[in-house]
C-alpha cells in the first residue's frame, strides 16, 4: 500500500485547532461538550445563530419534499423570495446565486450588459476601491487588486480601475468613456471594518447619475440586517442600481442574490446568465424563513439597540487599554477592534477560553455576532475580551 504524501484537503486554510459538534443560538459546542460563545457567526453567515427553531423546521419540512429541480422549471419558493426582497428594497428583480462571489460576478456582468444593451459596448471598466474584497474568483481578485490575493494568479483580468477608499475626487477623475460602473462595499469587511460615510455614498450616487455609470454595492457581509437596516446603504438615504448579497441571506445555508433595478434587469435577457443550483427549492425555502425573522416588527431596531450597547462597552475597553487598542469602529453588529499588534495569537487564546471572533487583516479583531444576540451574551463577550487584553498586557 502506497501512502499519499499529500494532505487529502487542499491546504489553503490556516485553520484554528478546534472542531465543533453542534450549535444552539449564539453558542457552539465541541465533541466534549465545551461551550463557545460565537461572535464570528461563520463570518456573518449564521445571522440568526445556530439551529434557529424556525429555520430548522422549514429546512426539515422542505428536505422531506423536494431539494432541487434546476432553473429549467418554475420554483415557487424562489418567486416568493424574490417578491419579498423587491417589496422590502430598492430592487425590481433578483437573480439567485449560491455565494457572494457569484453575486458579484452577476453584478459585474449585469453592469456591462446594461451598457451594451443601451448601445455603449465600449463601457466595460469598473471602478473599485483600495483594500476592497469582493471574492476569490479571477474577476473578483482583479477587482480587489490586493497582492495577497492576486499573487501567482496572473495575468490579471483587465477592466478594473482602483482608487483610494472614500476619495470622491479621485473617483471622479478616473471616470472615462470606457467606465461602466462603480463597485463599492458600504462597509469594507476584509479591508479593516471601515464604513463609508453617508456623504461619500451620496456623492457616488450623484457621480454615477451625472456620468451615466452603474452604481453597485457589495453588501455580501454588511447586508441582510447586519447594520440595523435590511441593506446598509439605506443609512445614506440613497439607492444603488445593483446590490450583491449573500452570507446572512441563508442563515447558514448557501444562498446569495444579485438585486437590480428595472432598467438593469431588462438588459439581462433569456440566456444571458444562469446557474445550476442557485435559488433551488431548498435554498430559497430557507431564505424565506430567514426573512420571516429579519422582517418581523422590531427585529432591526433591536439590532441597532444591541449595536449601541456593544459599541459603548467596547469603547469602555478602549479607554481601559489605551496602549493596546487603537480604534473601535464599524456599523451595526459589524465591528472591528484595531490593536497595535497581530491578533491571531489573541484569537487562539480566546478560543481556549471559549470565545470565537474573526480577524480582519493582521491586527483587527472582527466581531460579527448573530443579529438576535442578547444583552447577557454581549456582556459575556466583553468580559472575554477584557480578560484577554488584561492577560496580554500582564504577560
Amino acid at each position: 500500500m502506497i501512502l499519499n504524501e499529500f494532505p487529502s484537503l487542499m491546504p489553503v486554510y490556516n485553520r484554528f485547532k478546534v472542531a465543533f459538534d453542534h450549535g444552539e443560538g449564539p453558542y457552539l459546542f465541541d465533541a466534549e461538550g465545551k461551550r463557545y460563545l460565537d461572535f464570528a457567526a461563520g463570518i456573518a453567515v449564521s445571522a440568526l445563530g445556530h439551529c434557529h427553531p424556525h429555520l430548522v423546521e422549514v429546512l426539515q419540512e422542505q428536505a422531506g419534499k423536494l431539494w432541487h429541480t434546476s432553473n429549467l422549471y418554475e420554483i415557487p419558493h424562489q418567486e416568493k423570495l424574490a417578491e419579498r426582497l423587491t417589496e422590502a428594497s430598492f430592487a425590481d428583480s433578483v437573480f439567485f446565486t449560491n455565494s457572494g462571489v457569484e453575486s458579484i460576478e452577476c453584478s459585474i456582468k449585469a453592469a456591462r450588459k446594461y451598457q451594451s444593451f443601451k448601445g455603449c459596448p465600449e463601457r466595460y471598466r469598473i471602478i473599485t476601491f483600495e483594500k476592497a474584497f469582493h471574492g476569490r474568483s479571477l474577476a473578483t481578485i482583479a477587482a480587489g487588486g490586493q497582492k495577497k490575493l492576486t499573487e501567482g494568479f496572473g495575468p490579471m483580468m483587465d477592466g478594473f480601475d482602483s482608487v483610494p477608499f472614500m476619495d470622491l475626487e479621485k473617483t471622479k477623475a478616473i471616470i472615462c468613456e470606457n467606465t461602466a460602473a462603480i463597485l463599492v462595499e458600504p462597509v469594507q469587511g476584509e479591508g479593516g471594518i471601515c464604513p463609508a460615510s453617508p456623504e461619500f455614498l451620496q456623492g457616488l450616487r450623484k457621480l454615477a447619475d451625472d456620468k451615466g455609470v452603474v452604481l453597485i454595492f457589495d453588501e455580501i457581509q454588511c447586508g441582510m440586517g447586519r447594520t440595523g437596516k435590511l441593506f446598509s446603504f439605506e443609512w445614506a438615504g440613497i439607492e444603488p442600481d445593483i446590490v450583491a448579497a449573500a452570507k446572512g441571506m441563508g442563515g447558514g445555508f448557501p444562498l446569495g442574490a444579485c438585486l437590480v433595478k428595472g432598467h438593469i434587469g431588462e438588459a439581462m435577457t433569456s440566456g444571458s446568465h444562469g446557474t445550476t443550483y442557485g435559488g433551488n427549492p431548498l435554498a430559497t425555502s430557507v431564505g424565506n424563513a430567514v426573512l420571516d425573522v429579519i422582517l418581523e416588527d422590531g427585529f432591526l431596531e433591536n439590532v441597532v439597540h444591541s449595536s449601541k450597547l456593544l459599541f459603548e462597552k467596547l469603547n469602555g475597553l478602549k479607554e481601559k487599554y489605551p496602549d493596546l487598542i487603537i480604534d473601535v469602529r464599524g456599523q451595526g453588529l459589524m465591528i472591528g477592534i484595531e490593536l497595535n499588534r497581530k491578533v491571531r495569537p489573541i484569537l487562539e487564546g480566546m478560543i481556549g477560553r471559549g470565545f470565537l471572533a474573526a480577524a480582519s487583516g493582521l491586527n483587527i479583531i472582527r466581531l460579527l455576532p448573530p443579529l438576535n444576540i442578547g444583552r447577557e451574551e454581549i456582556d459575556l463577550a466583553v468580559t472575554f475580551l477584557d480578560e484577554a487584553f488584561s492577560h496580554l498586557l500582564n504577560e
